[in-house]
């Protein structure tokens, strides 16, 4: 979702593969097969599935699941590049499945996808537009073995990009459009959360901070965003709260995988080689990124805002949501969370997709 993320994901991977299962017994599989146990979809009328699927040339993981068939179906792309959701959904996802059935999917090179090719050869198809042709080829998949006229399309972070631009090229396949942690204009969106990061602490006399952020300043003016400048600029504003609020580290999500039932070991440490495959190839385009000149969106547009989002920012997206053309616009601002909407305002998230897109998968 950010290059900072990566980095802690790829710590939280070094720290996991010390000892193999043979030396060391799982000290999570007991807990994983609890929560495994909670979250079963036992009702007749529901769909618990979990499968690859041939995606744009490449096997890619698809988990299907929710309470009854028949409700509309929300495709979530994931951010990153290469930051599954599948293995945190039992965090906060079980609630949704009553109204919706809810598709995770592991993007190429991310994930439980990423053993299902040679990362060599993947590495080399890493480009915005082929992930934006897999969701298309995810969601034209979906329709056809669900028997769905339409589905919802929902993004978050680096998703966004991939699902905007899906529903720009497809907006056919889709009731609407919902982003959360929208991604608007990169270099705007640097510019703030380092603006932000900046003034807090200057406020604090964090004479640490300010020493990093100064090295990098400013930030991101004229000079190239290379990776050691975005590793500086992200550490700070998520240290401030801007990943997830009020908290300057986010271990519950980095750590959430160990006691997924949808990820064995192997796969938990997949996630920091996807991420070590995916981010430098996608950085160069991901830094050009700006939808803030597109003047109409074909579908509904629902954005879901964290009020301390200093990751991805939310002024971007406000100016644009307050001058698109589309047929239906809507912001919710959650009050209480930055980044990590799903996983820290549960609840609102519920009810904001029963009140607000529901009601759009007609």
């Amino acid at each position: 979702m950010n290059k900072t993320c990566l980095l802690c994901g790829a710590l939280l991977a070094l720290i996991c593969s010390g000892a193999t299962a043979q030396e060391t017994p799982d000290p999570y599989a007991k807990a994983r097969a609890i929560i495994e146990d909670l979250n079963r979809i036992s009702a007749p009328s529901g769909v618990q599935e979990s499968y690859k699927v041939r995606i744009g040339g490449v096997d890619q993981w698809l988990s299907v699941r929710g309470q009854d068939r028949a409700n509309p179906m929300i495709l979530f792309v994931h951010g990153g590049p290469a930051s599954p959701i599948t293995p945190t959904m039992w965090q906060f996802q079980r609630p949704v499945e009553e109204y919706f059935t809810v598709v995770n999917w592991d993007q190429r090179g991310a994930g439980k996808s990423y053993a299902e090719a040679d990362p060599d050869k993947v590495g080399q198809t890493i480009r915005i537009e082929r992930y934006v042709d897999d969701a298309i080829e995810v969601a034209t998949h979906l329709k056809e073995k669900y028997g769905k006229r339409k589905l919802i399309l929902m993004g978050h972070s680096w998703g966004t990009i991939v699902g905007m631009r899906a529903a720009l090229k497809r907006p056919d396949l889709f009731h609407a459009y919902v982003g959360i942690g929208q991604v608007l204009n990169v270099r705007e969106n640097e510019r703030i959360s380092f603006d932000y990061a900046w003034e807090r602490a200057r406020r604090e006399n964090n004479a640490e901070a300010l020493k990093e952020m100064a090295s990098i300043a400013p930030y991101p003016g004229d000079r190239p965003i290379t990776r050691e400048r975005i590793v500086i600029a992200r550490k700070w504003p998520q240290h401030y709260g801007g990943l997830s609020a009020f908290r300057s580290e986010s271990g519950y999500f980095f750590r959430g995988p160990l006691l997924s039932p949808e990820y064995t070991p192997s796969q938990v440490k997949d996630i920091d080689k996807g991420s070590l495959l995916t981010l430098g190839r996608v950085l160069p385009e991901f830094l050009e990124v700006d939808f803030s000149n597109l003047k109409r969106f074909p579908i509904p547009v629902v954005m879901f805002l964290g009020r301390h989002d200093y990751t991805t920012p939310a002024a971007p997206t406000v100016a644009w949501m307050d001058a698109v053309d589309a047929p239906y616009k809507r912001i919710v601002w959650f009050e209480r969370s930055a980044h990590m909407v799903p996983w820290e305002e549960p609840g609102k998230l519920l009810v904001s997709l029963l009140e607000v897109v529901k009601p759009l998968a007609k």
